[in-house]
């Protein structure tokens, strides 16, 4: 296999990994890799013959143009791959789903998601995506029943609490939103770095002052204050101006000894939308 081939499809592999509000699934190009096969290793001295290239299945083929945004042809190539097997593989169905919703076609999606939940019930990403195309769709509340669901098949998935925060906070529900972000941040310190093209839109469409400050509150009680404190100042700047909040809330108390954020509330950034 060439080494672009191969890199392509370890990509590909952890494409469908979930983040705030976007699909999760388990790329087959990353299962279809024995973990056993560490043992077989040989030093390069040792290894007389090489291996022969691995042929490239058509799920392979698919999750190649995922990697390439081409969603068109991944839509023909996972429904290839499930013909293959009978329209039986729940998560070549998942992977179909994910597809769909990258062309914004969640009734599709919604579709694909439930067709492998026929096969697989406690299938917790095809739960959680379905969740994501009712969030996409501003049907919150919705959005959080299947969040739920997921939940409570895989209770220590950091982005499936992103994503119920997210819907919590859509909702305004912001305590149950600072406590699923704060569950999810401490699942996975790098959550909110770790994202796909799906869970940036939501993040932009679910930013504002109001949104940054409570970030930074999830951040203080973590202790975490060079995030929070950044996240602060983007609420400022974004036009937050409840500063008698800021300076009662018991998260914020715990940094408020820190230079960094003394510096912050000192010298609060203007406005820009002033």
């Amino acid at each position: 296999m060439k080494p672009e081939t191969r890199r392509t499809l370890q990509w590909a592999g952890t494409l469908y990994v979930a983040g705030v509000i976007f699909a999760a699934g388990n790329g087959s190009a990353a299962s279809a890799q024995d973990p056993s096969a560490n043992s077989q290793l040989t030093e390069p001295a040792a290894q007389e013959v090489s291996s022969p290239p691995r042929v490239l299945s058509l799920e392979d083929r698919a999750d190649i143009f995922m990697a390439r945004k081409n969603y068109l042809d991944a839509v023909d190539y996972y429904y290839r791959a499930l013909k293959e097997s009978k329209f039986q593989n729940p998560a070549v169905w998942n992977k179909l789903g994910i597809a769909y919703q990258q062309q914004l076609n969640y009734r599709a999606a919604r579709k694909a998601y439930n067709e492998a939940l026929h096969r697989q019930k406690t299938y917790p990403e095809a739960w959680n995506n379905l969740g994501t195309t009712y969030f996409m769709e501003n049907k919150f509340k919705k959005s959080v029943k299947y969040y739920v669901r997921a939940l409570k098949l895989k209770p220590d998935s950091a982005s499936f609490h992103l994503n119920l925060g997210t819907s919590y906070y859509r909702l305004k529900k912001y305590p149950e939103s600072v406590s699923e972000y704060r569950t999810a941040l401490s699942l996975e310190p790098n959550v909110l770095a770790e994202r796909s093209a799906m869970g940036t839109v939501v993040q932009a469409r679910s930013a504002d002052a109001l949104y940054y400050f409570y970030l930074a509150k999830v951040f203080a009680s973590l202790g975490r204050v060079d995030e929070a404190v950044r996240h602060l100042r983007r609420a400022f700047e974004d036009g937050f101006k409840d500063f008698k909040k800021v300076d009662e809330d018991p998260d914020f108390q715990k940094i408020s000894g820190f230079p960094a954020y003394i510096e912050l509330m000192k010298n609060r950034p203007v406005s820009i939308k002033d």
